[in-house]
């Protein structure tokens, strides 16, 4: 029995992965007028910020939408908005409403993982929905992209704590990519910038959760892809102790292309690293794959939508960096 349960096990693993290598990622519906999203907070704690969450709800009720709070959303916990418990349950009501056509994080922090192996997605499975989010939420944006089905890399409920016309991207391009409408962006250039062009589905996210993810069912198979990361609050050492992880996993062997996001508030050794986070990324990624710099996503004001599991094309010349999602 025990046998038969691991074969199982390798049998639907290679099963997903085998969908996911081949571009067959399922595309949640995207939203319409009158449609109902879910505010839920799966991770960190929302003190004194209730009055941000009603600007996110707010802005999303401008574009015609209903918005739901989970009812532990304003739990405290410690560090955690509610008990393990509690978060789950804000999350998994959602996944099984087929009336909740989209799944929004309040904010990330630490906690996600906490709760990914309590969720069911049978209902999630029957009638998808976006999940959305950064940072902590690529936990869930890796376990998903493995069940085969994609997710949205945007703002969530706390990004309302800056003014509306200082984020005006970060707001377009997340209504944008909710209502279907085609993302496409052009950058300037780096000059570490490896040049090149490429064509694969995008994954990743926060690094230090991509490594989190190491060893278990929702670590991503990269081969082929094109890879996002980015970072908040870390050492230079930590970054670089996290890629050589994920180099030593085989990250970075067969990926397509690398983009690389915001690096917000690298702290400073005592002692001086010595080595800037280019010179990181570059020293792990092989030599002959293309590399983006400053591709605005992450934990800065302009954070660009970016939709995980779609196909896009990468090109980056000495000028510019062009991103166009397929």
């Amino acid at each position: 029995m025990k046998y038969l349960t691991v074969l199982f096990f390798i049998l639907m693993s290679s099963s997903a992965f085998s969908q996911v290598a081949n571009n067959k990622l399922i595309t949640p519906p995207y939203l319409q007028k009158g449609d109902t999203i879910a505010m839920v907070a799966p991770a960190g704690i929302l003190k004194n910020r209730k009055h941000v969450i009603d600007k996110a709800k707010e802005l999303a009720e401008s574009w015609g939408l209903h918005v739901v709070y989970g009812k532990h959303m304003f739990n405290q916990n410690y560090h955690f908005a509610g008990t393990d418990e509690e978060r789950c349950q804000d999350f998994q009501n959602a996944l099984d409403n087929p009336n909740i056509k989209a799944i929004w994080s309040a904010r990330g922090g630490y906690g996600s993982v906490r709760i990914l192996d309590k969720l069911d997605f049978t209902q999630f499975k029957k009638n998808p929905k976006w999940i959305i989010g950064y940072s902590d939420i690529t936990a869930f944006h890796n376990h998903i992209h493995n069940l085969g089905y994609e997710t949205l890399h945007a703002m969530m409920g706390t990004s309302m704590q800056d003014l509306p016309s200082d984020i005006p991207e970060t707001i377009s391009t997340f209504k944008k990519a909710l209502f279907g409408e085609r993302l496409s962006y052009t950058i300037k250039a780096n000059k570490n910038n490896r040049t090149g062009e490429a064509n694969g589905v995008l994954v990743g996210g926060n690094i230090a959760i991509l490594a989190s993810m190491l060893g278990s069912e929702s670590q991503l198979n990269t081969n082929g892809k094109i890879l996002f990361i980015e970072e908040i609050g870390e050492y230079k050492y930590s970054v670089d102790r996290m890629l050589q992880s994920l180099k030593r996993a085989g990250y970075f062997n067969k990926v397509k292309a690398v983009i690389v996001g915001d690096m917000t508030k690298i702290k400073k050794n005592t002692t001086p690293w010595g080595y800037t986070i280019e010179h990181l990324v570059l020293a792990v990624v092989p030599k002959q794959i293309p590399v983006l710099f400053d591709f605005p996503a992450g934990h800065e004001p302009d954070n660009r939508a970016l939709i995980f599991g779609r196909n896009i094309n990468v090109a980056i010349t000495k000028t510019e960096g062009k991103v166009v999602f397929n």
